[in-house]
This record gives structure tokens, C-alpha cells and sequence, in this order.
């Protein structure tokens, strides 16, 4: 205390006791003194004077400071006051308050202060061990410290951090602290160590890091929390943006699920604080970062389709369409809708589905429409609704014909008084707002790209322009309005309602020859595009000229020749004479010469700083692209180039023509041999079926022979004349029930042969109708020769199995024929024996006994069949437990032989092993040699190996000292 209070002294004594040397005895303190409490407090008294002058403690004190670190770790007292000291040396935050004059030297001082502290890498590692203490004293000033070194030169600490071992990890435990005030810093901290650092962003997502920043998100009410929710989402861009591989992580750990509650917002949205509007901000944009058109298109789709799965899409949408959403999350939320919707046809569908809440409901596309040609909503918002139209047709076909159906004459008597999207895209193209112009035109255009269908259906768009007047088409339409030029009194950009006109022109046009010869029917339209082109204009007007050039020069590319007065010979002519070809190439040029082409062609968002710049659309600079090429090449080439060329189109139409008709051809072959295939494989279920009715009837009829032969053996026996009265007895007893049932089997026998025979005809005749339909297939397609012969082949088989099983059943009806003569017999004769009359009667007692030996040996046959079965069923069960104990052992056997492997690649490697040891024994041996010879010259005396063995620990030290010395 008396040393503080001597240099406090010192410093108000006056001036020559100077701040250097109140510091330079502060430093001479830190470094000399040996009770801790002296070091602490001389640290302590830096610290103080650390932020009031800076350069002379960072100068003098840095050194010390570190060494601090390095020595006093036991005392976290001392620890604290070094990192406070260090970070207000290194950082800039302290500097706010001073004029902006010195706010670069103080950057500078910082930047430079910090590679001072970096030049030793260890120095990093040491501040990295220290945040693994617990205590608030060293982690928090130590966290500070650490992100202002990475605010200060990023690069170059996170390298450092990279390579030092578990340096990532230590840091990823800040974010599981219990203390608030460690975990936010450390939220801040990530945020500057993963900035544009692929590496150490993939480090931090497999650390778990997405699920903790979600937790926190969660803990602090998601969209309605504070600052720190702000961080955790900053942090999060910072490792999925530009990151396929964390991107694909966050969507594989179903991360995208837990974003859906963010987006639930109540009936009332009116009154959200500032800190809200920025969290909702800042989710929207991650949900944009996953869906980006500049991620991979997989990895887009696949995030596109999950968000659908899970509702995120559905949440948006009910933000689209909610009430009292400040505009700029409205304006946010519905660029996020049209990058989540780009491209996906299962979430086009549903936005296509999406109505508004309003009475009649309305279509979502009919509303963002209607503010997109109001020329009283904000600017960013109608950018906004033409990016969520482009991206809701863009590769969507089914949604282009949708938009394009709502201007035809049968579609709009439909709809009634309701307004559509057609309607209010014409309104817009033909408004005294140029800026609305331009809008329609764009967006009518991209219903008609790469869609010759719906460019063809345009030209059927009939317009009614004045009462009285014929409908005229929009085609024409378009044409006169561009005809007209600065005649209408508009509002906003003098060109941007032609540029608009032009781009859809060149759109509708290219790739649709039927398109070009509606344009070129009027005879206007020519002549006021050469008209434009060769005017000498100033620079406003040279991209006028530049996009009548591309319509002019698309009308002579894909002209069929149709109109005589306009061939594409005839057009070149008509430029070389007017306009000249080098200057017609000239004009073409202006378009992608523009300041504002490039910035268009870099992203699919109409991002305009203002409404002066609304010039390009993206899919128009890469149609420019595509053409200007082709169209240049056009102007030049000669008539009879163009006849070739012509000549080698037709060619190559026949050609595609023909493949197409045999690729047809192979495609309705592919479809008979399914059906073939099919028919087959049915036709194989019921042989089978087949196969086991026969079978069962094979051993039913097996059963009836049995019960035949027996009652012939009974009747043979009841035929003798002894027995007279017993046969009588069984045919007036047994007999009769028993002929009885076997008269209904065997008309059973004889439906079910019917039955058969008549399936067999229908198997014939679907046999032969398979083998025309082959023939015919064979005949027009040798592709698919092969697979046909295969299929004759079965069928082929399959007919001589139902020729076996004919001749089975015709074996059987033989069997059946004979059983009813037998049965008829057997009846004749139980029919003589009812006549015949009891010559010698025998007594009852007989009659009843020999009935008694029937009925007895009956039974007895009756017991035996039940023990044969019985028996049966025994083996039956005997052979599958056998089966089990072989499965088991050869499952076991397998076992034994893969352990057998095992250990046979064990047993080599230890002999591997035992051999390079053997190597390296031999090797020490040589050594051990070589230097007892080496003590030998030497003149040392050398011990035998059983002493040296039984020496003990001492002798050997004294033995390398003595050598140690010799060699010396």
C-alpha cells in the first residue's frame, strides 16, 4: 500500500515524476517483487491506468503482464487484473468516446498491440488453457481478451486456434456455462472466430453447436427475446452461409423442424418492438441462407421439401397473408416465401393453393399482384411480389399455363367479376405508371419462358381497346404501344415502359416461329424497328436501340419463311441497305455493354437501390447471352448458308422425327412386354393352382380307389350264399349311405373336370393370342427379339405342362368312367342280393355276430390309419427339429471358421512381430558388440554379460558416466 501510495503521489506531485516513469516502476514492481500481494496490487495499478494511457502501459507492461499469466495461474486475483489490463491495451471499444481524428491511430494501435501478443503462438495457447478455469475472475476477462484479438487480426488468431489442440473444443464450453454474462460473450465470441472460416465453422457444427444455439433461442422466447437471440442467429449465418457441408448437417439432424416455431405470430401484429422486427429479420434470413439459388441444387431442393414436410412453409405463408406485419418483415417474409417455393413443384402447388382472408377468399398470387401494379406501395415491396411471381413459375409449367389461361376468352367469361392475375398483369402493362409497366412486362414474360405451349396460347389473348372498335390482340397491342413511345404521358422512366415492352417482345418471340410470323404480319412493325435502330440517339436511347436490334435480329433467326414480304433474306437486305450490318451489330452491342447488365445477370432478385435502376431482369440477360451470338452469325451468313443450314434443320427434324417414332415404337413394345410379362407370371400362378387342384384330386381319387377296393372286398365276402342275410343286412344298412356318397363325389368329380377343360380352352386361346402378339412384336422391333423368344420359350413350356396336366385329367376321367361302371355293377349286385330269398335261414345270433366282426375290424382299420398319422406327424416333427440342429451347426461351424481366420491372421502377425524383434535383438547384439570392442581399444576394462546382468543400478550410471567422459 505505501508503494501504491508513493506512485500515486508521485503521479499528482507534478510533472517531473512523468506517467512513463510511474509505469516504468509499476512494471519494475510486477517483475521484481517477490510477495504476491505486491505483484498483485502493482497489476492492479496498471490496470487502472491502462485505459487513460494506453501506449506507455502497453509499451512497457505487455511483457510482464504475460509473464504473469504464465508464472501466477494459482492466484486468480492477480490473473484477472493481467487479462483486464491486456484487453483495454488491445482493444478499441474504450476509444468511442474520443474524436473521430483519432479514431484510426487507436485501430492501428490495437491491430498492432495484437500482433505484438500473437507473434507468440503460445501466447493464444496460454489464453486458451486459462478459459478452462471456472472461476468468473479468469474466464470472463479472458473471453473478452480472446475476441478482441480475433476482432483485430481474425485470420491469423483463428489459424493459431485451429491448429492448437482442443482449442475449438475449450471454446464450444462457453456456450454450456451457467453464468449468462460468459455465455453471451462466448456466443460473441464464436461469432468473430467463425467469420469466412470453413474450417472452423465445420469444427463448430459437429461440436453440437446448433442444437445449444437453438436452446438458447428457446430459453430466451425465440422471436420475442432480446439481444442475445440477435447473437445466437448471427452466429448461425456465420456457419451455414456459403457451407454445404453444414448445411446439409443442419438439415440431416431435422434442425429445420425447430425453426417453425419462430414464425407462429398472433392475431394482433400490431405494436412489435424493434428488438422483435430485427430477430424475425434475422430468422427469415436464415431460412433463406438453406434455400438459396446459389447453394447446390440438391441440397436446395432437399431443404425446400423438409420445410414443406414440417409446416415451415405453410407458418410463412400465414405471415404473408396476416394483418398489421411491419412492411419490412412483410417485404423479407415474401422474398423468403419465393426462394423456399423456386423451383420445387410440390411447394408451387401449395403457394398456388394459398388464399387470402378476405371476403370472397382470394387467391395469395391475385393479392401480391394487385400491390405489385399499385404504384402506392413501397418500392421494395413490389420488387418483393415480382421475385415470389418469378420464382412461383420459374420451371413450373403447370403454373405458366395457369397465368396464361386467366387472359383467355373462355377462362375469363368463367371467372365472372372476380379479378385474376391475367387481368391485373394486362391492367398493368397498359397503366400510366411506367415502373408498373415495367413489372407486368416482366413478370408476363417469365409465364411464357422455355414454354413454347404458352406462347403459342398468348397469341389467341384478345383485347378490346376503345368501344366500337375490333378487339385487336396483345401482340399488336404491345407493338402499338411501343410504336407510340413518348406520346403517352407517363409517370417515372422515360424508357422503362419500352424496355419493359422490349423484353417481353424478345421473350415471347425467341424459340416460337408462329410468334414471329404474327409479328411480322403487321406491316408497321418492321419499319419502325429499322426506324429506331438507325436514328443516331443519345445514351439514354441506345438501349432502346440495342433491344429493337435483338427483336429485329430474333425475327430473322427463327423465321420460318413463311411471309413472302418478310423472308429472312429479304430482312438481311433490308438491314444492310438502312442500317448497315456493322452498325446493326453495333447497336446489339449496347445491351450487355449497359452499367446495369452485368449487376442484373449476378443474382435472380430484382435488387434495385431505386427505382432508376429498374432496367434488366435476370432470365433476360441470360436470353441476351444465349442469342447475341447466334444472332451476329445470322446477319452474316449468305443465302445459301442459310439454304444449308435450312436443308440440315429439315435433316435433323427427320432425323428426330424418326428417332421419336422409334422411341415410341420401343415404348409401346416396352409396355406389351410388361403386359406379357404380367400375363406370364399370371398364367404361372394358375399352372401352379392348377398343379395343386390336380394333385388334390389325384389323392382324392387315390381314396376313393381304396374305399372302392374295400367294398369290393366286403361284397365279395357278403356274396356267398352263407351270408345271404348279412349281405342283405349291409346293403339295407351301410351300403346304401355309402353308394349315396360316392354318387355325389363323383358328380362333384365330374363339374370339376368341366371346370378344368373349360380353363384349359381359355389358357389355349390366351396362349395363342400371346404368341401373335410376339410374332407381331418380333416383326417390328429386333431390339426386343431376344426377351420375346425367352418368353415363347416359357410359354412354350408352360403349354407342355397344361399338355401333361391334360393328359392327367383325361387319365382321370378314364379313372372316374371305370369307378361308375364299378359303382353300377356294385349296385346290380346289392340290387340281386335284395332280391334273393333266405333259403336257410340263419339264427340272429349269427347275423348280429358276423356284423359285430364288420364293424370290429372297420374300427380296427380305422385305429391303424389314425396311428399311421399319428406317426406321420411324429417324423414330420422329428425331421424339422433335425433341420434346426443342422442350421444351428452349420451356423456354429461358420462361426468356428471365421474365429479360425481370426486367429490364423493373429498367429502371422505375431510371427511377423516376433521376427522383426528377432531383427532388432540382433541388431542391439551387433551395437552392443561393436562397442565393447570400441572400450576394448580403448584400453577400458570390459565386464563379462553374467556381471553386467547381476550389476545393480549405480554401476550402470557409473559405467555411462565413465564412457560419457572417454568420449569426451
Amino acid at each position: 500500500m505505501n508503494f501504491l501510495r508513493g506512485v500515486m503521489g508521485g503521479q499528482s506531485a507534478g510533472p517531473q515524476h512523468t506517467e512513463a516513469e510511474t509505469i516504468q516502476k509499476l512494471c519494475d514492481r510486477v517483475a521484481s517483487s517477490t510477495l504476491l500481494d505486491d505483484r498483485r496490487n502493482a497489476v492492479r495499478a496498471l490496470k487502472s491506468l491502462s485505459k487513460k494511457y494506453r501506449l506507455e502501459v502497453g509499451i512497457q507492461a505487455m511483457e510482464h503482464l504475460i509473464h504473469v499469466l504464465q508464472t501466477d495461474r494459482s492466484d486468480s486475483e492477480i490473473i484477472g487484473y493481467a487479462l483486464d489490463t491486456l484487453y483495454n491495451i488491445i482493444s478499441n471499444e474504450e476509444e468511442e468516446e474520443v474524436e473521430e481524428n483519432s479514431t484510426r491511430q487507436s485501430e492501428d494501435l490495437g491491430s498492432q498491440f495484437t500482433e505484438i501478443f500473437i507473434k507468440q503462438h503460445e501466447n493464444v495457447t496460454l489464453l486458451l488453457s486459462l478459459l478452462e478455469e471456472f472461476d468468473f475472475h479468469v474466464r470472463w476477462p479472458g473471453v473478452k481478451l480472446l475476441t478482441s484479438l480475433l476482432k483485430q487480426l481474425g485470420p491469423q488468431v483463428q489459424q493459431i486456434i485451429l491448429v492448437s489442440p482442443m482449442g475449438v473444443s475449450r471454446l464450444m464450453d462457453l456456450l454450456a456455462d451457467s453464468r449468462e454474462v460468459i455465455r453471451n460473450d462466448g456466443v460473441l465470441l464464436l461469432q468473430a472466430l467463425t467469420r469466412s472460416n470453413g474450417a472452423i465453422q465445420k469444427i463448430v457444427a459437429f461440436e453440437n453447436a446448433f442444437e445449444r444455439l437453438l436452446d438458447i433461442i428457446t430459453e430466451e422466447g425465440n422471436s420475442d427475446g432480446g439481444i442475445v437471440v440477435e447473437d445466437c442467429l448471427i452466429l448461425l449465418q456465420n456457419l451455414l452461409k456459403n457451407n454445404n457441408s453444414n448445411q446439409n448437417f443442419f438439415k440431416e439432424g431435422s434442425y429445420i423442424q425447430r425453426m417453425k416455431p419462430w414464425f407462429e405470430v398472433g392475431d394482433d401484429n400490431s405494436g412489435w418492438s424493434a428488438q422483435k422486427a430485427t430477430n424475425l429479420h434475422l430468422m427469415l434470413q436464415l431460412v433463406r441462407v438453406l434455400v438459396s439459388p446459389t447453394n447446390p441444387p440438391g441440397a436446395t431442393s432437399s431443404c425446400q421439401k423438409a420445410m414443406f414436410q414440417c409446416g415451415l412453409l405453410q407458418q410463412l405463408c400465414t405471415i404473408l397473408m396476416a394483418t398489421g406485419v411491419p412492411a419490412d418483415i412483410l417485404t423479407e417474409t415474401i422474398n423468403t416465401v419465393s426462394e423456399v417455393i423456386r423451383g420445387c413443384q410440390v411447394n408451387q402447388d401449395y403457394f398456388a393453393s394459398v388464399n387470402a382472408p378476405s371476403n370472397p377468399p382470394r387467391p395469395a398470387i391475385v393479392v401480391l399482384l394487385m400491390s405489385m401494379v399499385n404504384e402506392r406501395q413501397p418500392f421494395v415491396l413490389r420488387c418483393a411480389v415480382l421475385y415470389c411471381f418469378q420464382c412461383f413459375l420459374y420451371k413450373n409449367q403447370k403454373g405458366q399455363g395457369e397465368i396464361v389461361s386467366t387472359l383467355l376468352p373462355s377462362t375469363i367469361d368463367a371467372m365472372g367479376n372476380s379479378v385474376s392475375a391475367g387481368q391485373l398483369l394486362c391492367g398493368g402493362l397498359f397503366s400510366t405508371d411506367s415502373l408498373s409497366n415495367w413489372y407486368a412486362a416482366v413478370a408476363l414474360a417469365h409465364a411464357l419462358q422455355e414454354n413454347a405451349t404458352q406462347k403459342e396460347q398468348l397469341l389467341r389473348v384478345q383485347l378490346a381497346t376503345n368501344i366500337g372498335n375490333p378487339p385487336v390482340s396483345l401482340l399488336q397491342q404491345c407493338t402499338n404501344i411501343l410504336s407510340q413511345g413518348d406520346k403517352i404521358d407517363r409517370r417515372g422512366s422515360k424508357i422503362q415502359t419500352r424496355v419493359g415492352l422490349l423484353m417481353l417482345l424478345c421473350t415471347w418471340l425467341s424459340n416460337c416461329p408462329i410468334a414471329v410470323t404474327h409479328f411480322l404480319h403487321n406491316s408497321a412493325n418492321v419499319p419502325f424497328l429499322t426506324g429506331q435502330i438507325a436514328e443516331n440517339l443519345g445514351e439514354e436511347e441506345q438501349l432502346v436501340q440495342g433491344l429493337c436490334a435483338l427483336l429485329l435480329g430474333i425475327s430473322i433467326y427463327f423465321n420460318d419463311n413463311s411471309l413472302e414480304s418478310y423472308m429472312k433474306e429479304k430482312l438481311k437486305q433490308l438491314i444492310e441497305k438502312r442500317i448497315g450490318k456493322e452498325n446493326f451489330i453495333e447497336k446489339l452491342g449496347f445491351i450487355s455493354k449497359h452499367e446495369l447488365y452485368s449487376r442484373a445477370s449476378q443474382k435472380p432478385q430484382p435488387n434495385f437501390p431505386s427505382p432508376e435502376y429498374v432496367i434488366f431482369d435476370h432470365e433476360f440477360t441470360k436470353l441476351v447471352k444465349e442469342l447475341e451470338g447466334v444472332i451476329t452469325k445470322a446477319i452474316y451468313k449468305s443465302s445459301e448458308e442459310d439454304k444449308k443450314e435450312e436443308e440440315v434443320k429439315k435433316t435433323l427434324e427427320q432425323h428426330d422425327n424418326i428417332v421419336t417414332h422409334y422411341k415410341n415404337m420401343i415404348r409401346e413394345q416396352d409396355l406389351q412386354l410388361e403386359e406379357l410379362k404380367q400375363q406370364v407370371s399370371t398364367l404361372k400362378c394358375q399352372n401352379e393352382q392348377l398343379q395343386t387342384a390336380v394333385t388334390q384330386q389325384v389323392s382324392q381319387i387315390q381314396q376313393h380307389k381304396d374305399q372302392y377296393n374295400l367294398l369290393k372286398v366286403h361284397l365279395g365276402k357278403d356274396s356267398q350264399p352263407q351270408g345271404s342275410h348279412s349281405n342283405n343286412a349291409q346293403v339295407n344298412g351301410i351300403q346304401p349311405e355309402e353308394m349315396n356318397r360316392l354318387r355325389e363325389e363323383i358328380e362333384e368329380l365330374k363339374s370339376k373336370q368341366e371346370l378344368l377343360q373349360s380353363q384349359l380352352l381359355e389358357k389355349d386361346s390366351l396362349i395363342e393370342n400371346l404368341k401373335s402378339s410376339q410374332t407381331a412384336a418380333g416383326r417390328n422391333e429386333q431390339s426386343s427379339a431376344t426377351t420375346l423368344v425367352a418368353d415363347s420359350e416359357k410359354i412354350a413350356e408352360l403349354k407342355e405342362e397344361l399338355a401333361t396336366l391334360k393328359s392327367q385329367l383325361n387319365a382321370q376321367s378314364v379313372e372316374i368312367t371305370q369307378l361308375q361302371t364299378e359303382k353300377q355293377e356294385l349296385v346290380q349286385k346289392a340290387e340281386a342280393c335284395a332280391k334273393l330269398v333266405p333259403v336257410q335261414g340263419e339264427s340272429e345270433t349269427v347275423t348280429a355276430a358276423k356284423s359285430t366282426d364288420v364293424e370290429g375290424r372297420l374300427s380296427a382299420l380305422l385305429q391303424e390309419t389314425k396311428e399311421l398319422k399319428n406317426e406321420i406327424k411324429a417324423l414330420s416333427e422329428e425331421r424339422t427339429a433335425i433341420k434346426a440342429q443342422l442350421d444351428s451347426s452349420n451356423s456354429t461351424i461358420a462361426i468356428l471358421q471365421n474365429e479360425k481366420k481370426r486367429l490364423e491372421l493373429e498367429i502371422t502377425d505375431s510371427r511377423k512381430e516376433q521376427d522383426d524383434l528377432l531383427v532388432l535383438l540382433a541388431d542391439q547384439d551387433q551395437k552392443i558388440l561393436s562397442l565393447k570392442n570400441k572400450l576394448k581399444e580403448l584400453g577400458h576394462p570390459v565386464e563379462e554379460e553374467d556381471e553386467l546382468e547381476s550389476g545393480d543400478q549405480e554401476d550402470e550410471e557409473d559405467e555411462t558416466e565413465d564412457s560419457g567422459k572417454d568420449q569426451d
